[in-house]
C-alpha cells in the first residue's frame, strides 16, 4: 500500500511539475534573440509560413492531458480540481518514461459543445490532445469531433490505452491456454469508455464472439435503455443468449471485467470453458481476486494491480505511443494502428507463461517497442 504520508510529502510543493527553458538568459543578447526582437521575427515568419509553427515553438513537441474529473477510476465523478493529480502523474510519466513534454489541464464539466469548442480554441498550442477521465457517453462524441475536427492526433486513454494493454494480454493468454485469438469466446463486463473500446478493438483484431454485460444486464441492440454506441457495438458482435453475467458466463473462454469490485465469483468461473482466462482490471479491487480465480480454474488472471503478476496498466502504451505519433507525423490513431501497437506490446515478452502475458511496465524497452510499433505502421500506411 502507498502511504498516504509520503504522497502529500511529495506533491506538497504546488505538485511535481515545472517549467525549464531549453537555454538561459544571462545577457541582454540573450533576452534579444528569446524575447524581443527576435521573436518579432519569428512572428513574421510563422505568419508567412503557418507549417513552421511546430518547428520554431513548443507546439511541435507538447501535449495536454486534459480532463473534466467526471470519470475517474475507482472515483467516479470527483471533479475537474479534484482530477488535476491524475493528469499531473501521466505528465510526469510522459516525461520520465519517453521525454515526452505534456501538461496536466482542467476543464469545468460543460457540454460536449463547449468541451469540443474549449479544446479546438487552444489546440494551436499544441502536437496533440490527450483526453482522460471524462465520462461516458459523452466523451465518445467528444473524441470523435475533435479527431475530425483537428488536425493533430486526438487520443483517449481510459479507452483506446486500456483497449491496446488488453488485446496485447490476450494475444499471449490465447498462446499459454493453446486457443487462436479469434476463436474466443469473451464476455466483456462494464460498457463504459473502456468496455466499449476494448470490445471494438477486439472486434477489428477478429474477435466477433463477445457478450457485453453492464450492471443492468446483457446490452442488447434493440434495447433503448442504453446509448447508441452501446447498442451499434451489441450489433456487431455475436452475442450468447442471455439476461444476467451468470446466465452468459457458462462456457466463455474469457472473462474481461472493466467494471466494479467482486462482481465474479470463483462459482462462476467453473461455469466458463475449459482453461478460462480472467482479466478482472477494476481499481483498486479487482472484480475477482486471482487466487480466487484460479480457485474456479482459471488458466490465465489478469489485474490492473501491480500487487499481482500482470498488471494491464495503459502506462504501457500511453508514452511511447505518443512518442511514435510526435515522431512520425500520424494524425489519427485507428483501429489498425491500434492492432499493430498490441502486437508489438505482446511480442515484446519473449517466453509466454500464465504469469507473464505482459511486459512490466519499469521494463527495459517497453517505450521503444511502442514507438516503434508506430513508425513501422506510419511507413506502411
Amino acid at each position: 500500500m502507498v502511504d498516504m504520508d509520503e504522497v502529500l510529502a511529495m506533491h506538497a510543493k504546488q505538485g511535481v511539475l515545472e517549467v525549464e527553458g531549453t537555454f538561459d538568459i544571462k545577457t541582454p543578447s540573450d533576452l534579444g534573440k528569446a524575447y524581443t526582437p527576435g521573436v518579432a521575427g519569428l512572428a513574421k515568419l510563422i505568419e508567412a509560413h503557418p507549417e513552421d509553427k511546430a518547428k520554431y515553438t513548443v507546439s511541435g513537441k507538447l501535449i495536454p492531458v486534459i480532463t473534466d474529473g467526471s470519470a475517474v477510476l475507482g472515483l467516479g465523478n470527483v471533479g475537474p480540481g479534484a482530477g488535476l493529480p491524475i493528469v499531473e502523474g501521466k505528465a510526469l510519466i510522459y516525461k520520465s518514461f519517453a521525454g515526452v513534454n505534456a501538461i496536466p489541464m482542467a476543464l469545468n464539466q460543460v457540454s460536449e459543445d463547449e468541451f469540443v469548442e474549449a479544446v479546438k480554441a487552444i489546440a494551436p498550442s499544441f502536437a496533440g490532445i490527450h483526453l482522460e477521465d471524462i465520462a461516458a457517453p459523452r466523451v465518445f462524441e467528444i473524441e470523435r469531433r475533435l479527431s475530425e475536427e483537428l488536425d493533430i492526433p486526438v487520443y483517449h486513454d481510459d479507452q483506446t490505452g486500456t483497449a491496446i494493454v488488453v488485446l496485447a494480454g490476450l494475444m499471449n493468454a490465447a498462446k499459454v491456454v493453446g486457443k487462436k485469438l479469434e476463436d474466443l469466446k469473451v464476455v466483456v463486463n462494464g460498457v463504459g469508455a473502456s468496455g466499449v473500446a476494448t470490445a471494438r478493438l477486439l472486434l477489428a483484431a477478429g474477435v466477433k464472439n463477445q457478450t457485453l454485460v453492464d450492471i443492468h444486464g446483457v446490452v442488447r441492440s434493440d434495447d433503448e435503455g442504453y446509448n447508441s454506441f452501446q447498442r451499434e457495438l451489441a450489433g456487431q458482435v455475436n452475442q450468447v443468449a442471455g439476461s444476467t453475467l451468470d446466465e452468459v458466463i457458462a462456457d466463455q473462454d474469457v472473462f474481461i471485467g472493466l467494471s466494479d469490485a467482486k462482481v465474479l465469483t470463483a462459482d462462476q468461473v467453473k461455469k466458463m470453458a475449459k482453461d478460462p482466462i480472467v482479466f478482472a482490471l477494476a481499481n483498486p479491487v479487482p472484480e475477482i481476486l486471482p487466487d480466487e480465480a484460479k480457485e474456479g480454474g482459471a488458466a490465465v488472471t489478469a489485474t490492473g494491480s501491480s500487487q499481482w503478476a500482470n498488471q494491464v496498466n495503459n502506462v504501457l502504451v500511453f508514452p511511447g505511443l505518443f512518442r511514435g505519433l510526435l515522431a512520425s507525423g500520424l494524425k489519427h490513431v485507428d483501429m489498425d494502428l491500434q492492432v499493430q501497437v498490441a502486437a508489438g506490446l505482446a511480442g515484446l515478452v519473449k517466453d509466454v507463461t500464465a504469469d507473464k502475458i505482459v511486459p512490466g511496465v519499469f521494463e527495459d524497452g517497453v517505450v521503444d517497442a511502442v514507438t516503434q510499433a508506430v513508425l513501422d505502421y506510419a511507413k506502411k500506411d
